[in-house]
């Protein structure tokens, strides 16, 4: 069964912003060709994304964990950045229709965090907000039947998929199958589905835009949720993914250092290669600057050279 929403005009125009913003990203190359900026996309995201759920850790020490570096912080929130990171670091062997990839996540992203990870929950649940009861889940012996519709509806090709994943958020917000984990399990879930058709939403960081007004969010659950579909919930979540892709879209006018160049270009290879193949793909350069590129990479360690004038030759080093 299809969930309900209402496609309203804020909907459609928030859709075409997000659709032109989309081509205006992939245009431009903006993420593609842009490491750094992918590395601490995802440094973001992960941040963000448990920082709602209460994490202390700050982006400087996820960085110092991915450089396995010793941290100082609370256990547990250590092994939620660890967990987090091995979901993220392999996103694209998860398919996002597959219930199965679904629990296989939850129980990597929840592994020494919960009694059962990977397992839909066996008690009732409620959100408590203060003294106020916000959000009574169905009852746990509905949650197999209710995700399993809910996978079903992702297989509905007529859905655009900008609406299918905020509706998947939502809806799955909504039956809260988890003990733990729920809110961080919908936005992984939520990326995956735009990853299908927008390959750039691998590294957009919208989560962060969350993080910094929560109140929003849950109001925007807690709207549809009263209301008994998802329409303000798609609302909000559009406008979300719009304004991280005017974020990307500002950060254009930085140009790569020589390093950052080097770096795009060995994403790309990994036979050995001349100056005139490195200029022959960053077709706007002069062979001065190609040549100070490459003699700032052999002395970083990033490649080594070999033969001489004509003959020389570049190789990426191993990390």
């Amino acid at each position: 069964m299809k969930p309900p929403y209402d496609l309203t005009a804020t909907i459609l125009k928030l859709v075409t912003s997000v659709s032109e913003k989309i081509g205006a990203v992939n245009a431009k190359n903006l993420v593609k060709e842009n490491p750094i900026l992918r590395k601490q996309n995802r440094i973001k995201t992960i941040h963000s994304s448990l920082s709602i759920e209460g994490n202390t850790l700050s982006e400087d020490q996820i960085s110092a964990i991915i450089e396995d570096k010793r941290v100082a912080g609370p256990e547990k929130d250590i092994i939620e950045v660890l967990n987090a990171l091995e979901v993220y670091k392999n996103l694209n062997r998860w398919k996002p229709s597959s219930e199965k990839d679904f629990l296989k996540a939850h129980h990597i992203l929840m592994k020494g965090l919960v009694a059962t990870p990977g397992k839909y929950r066996t008690k009732g649940v409620g959100i408590v907000k203060g003294s106020k009861v916000e959000h009574l889940a169905p009852p746990s012996s509905n949650v197999p039947y209710l995700m399993k519709e809910l996978f079903s509806y992702l297989k509905d090709k007529s859905e655009l998929s900008l609406i299918k994943s905020c509706i998947f958020h939502y809806e799955m917000e909504f039956i809260h199958p988890f003990m733990d984990g729920n809110g961080r399990m919908g936005r992984l879930w939520q990326t995956l589905l735009l990853m299908e058709d927008y390959p750039l939403f691998e590294f957009l960081p919208f989560e962060s835009l969350i993080a910094k007004n929560q109140n929003a969010y849950y109001k925007a659950l807690s709207a549809s949720d009263k209301e008994g579909k998802s329409t303000k919930f798609i609302e909000y979540m559009l406008a979300v993914i719009e304004l991280s892709l005017t974020e990307i879209l500002e950060m254009d006018s930085r140009k790569l250092s020589d390093t950052e160049r080097l770096e795009v270009f060995l994403e790309q290879t990994d036979e050995p290669f001349s100056r005139k193949s490195y200029m022959k793909f960053h077709k706007v350069l002069s062979s001065a600057t190609a040549s100070r590129d490459l003699k700032n990479g052999v002395e970083l360690g990033m490649i080594t050279k070999s033969g001489d004038k004509k003959t020389t030759l570049y190789q990426k080093n191993r990390a």
